[in-house]
């Protein structure tokens, strides 16, 4: 494999585990597993920083610019174009409402 693969591989699999993650979330709060949903919740939450802290991209993208010249959205990642666009917006308005799911299942069992 070549450089650039390589990356994308890498950024491919790190994506896949936030997104199983995210995907986690509302389902820990469901089961009313409190713990394991604040413990993924901040998981992501660490990602949220690494990428503002990185100009809202993947510390990765750099790495893989130096590798072709190409910029089309998922240069980068093995993901279909149109998903690479939008995937902050998607996976982070999951990433919220699996939030605002938890917090509100967990204010219900405090009753």
């Amino acid at each position: 494999m070549n450089p650039l693969q390589v990356i994308k591989v890498i950024h491919t699999a790190v994506w896949a585990f936030f997104v199983a993650c995210i995907a986690a979330i509302p389902v820990l709060a469901w089961r009313h597993a409190w713990s394991a949903a604040a413990v993924v919740t901040g998981v992501v939450f660490v990602e949220v920083l690494v990428i503002v802290a990185n100009r809202w991209r993947c510390p990765l993208t750099p790495l893989a610019a130096r590798y072709t010249d190409d910029r089309r959205d998922n240069f980068d990642i093995y993901l279909p174009e149109w998903l690479a666009r939008h995937n902050k917006t998607v996976f982070g308005a999951l990433y919220f409402a699996g939030i605002v799911f938890t917090a509100v299942l967990w204010a219900a069992s405090r009753r």
